[in-house]
């Protein structure tokens, strides 16, 4: 394992995400663009934050196996999702989509006004480090 998680008992514990996390530098690390709810033949594929987060999940999983690299890789998610909508509802869609248990890794969510497309609701960037 290339990551070590840490959730200092200084700092909140929270299942759903990790507080710090320290890559070996023997690592490759995987960096995933900002991903969202396009598919394969380019088309926004849903109107609502669960169904376009379930896509840029996928997209992100597929963007990590092409690397050589999992779901269980990864140690920082940065989602961007546009302000009114529901990040609940797109922590539910990954769950839905990520049936394996995984360390969670450190996550940042941020409100944006807008993302590149006005049709796009959510967005997710990737870091993994793999062997």
């Amino acid at each position: 394992m290339n990551v070590t998680r840490i959730n200092p008992d200084t700092l909140h514990k929270n299942p759903g995400f990790t507080q710090v996390a320290v890559v070996k530098s023997s690592a490759k690390l995987v960096y995933v663009g900002g991903q969202n709810a396009v598919d394969v033949n380019g088309k926004i594929v849903g109107k609502d934050i669960g169904t376009q987060t379930e896509q840029a999940v996928k997209n992100v999983i597929a963007a990590l196996e092409a690397a050589g690299a999992s779901m269980k890789d990864v140690f920082k998610m940065t989602i961007y999702v546009v302000q009114g909508y529901s990040i609940q509802e797109g922590f539910a869609a990954y769950q839905r989509v990520q049936k394996e248990p995984v360390e969670p890794p450190t996550i940042s969510v941020v409100f944006v006004a807008a993302l590149g497309n006005t049709e796009f609701l959510v967005e997710i960037e990737a870091v993994a480090a793999i062997d």
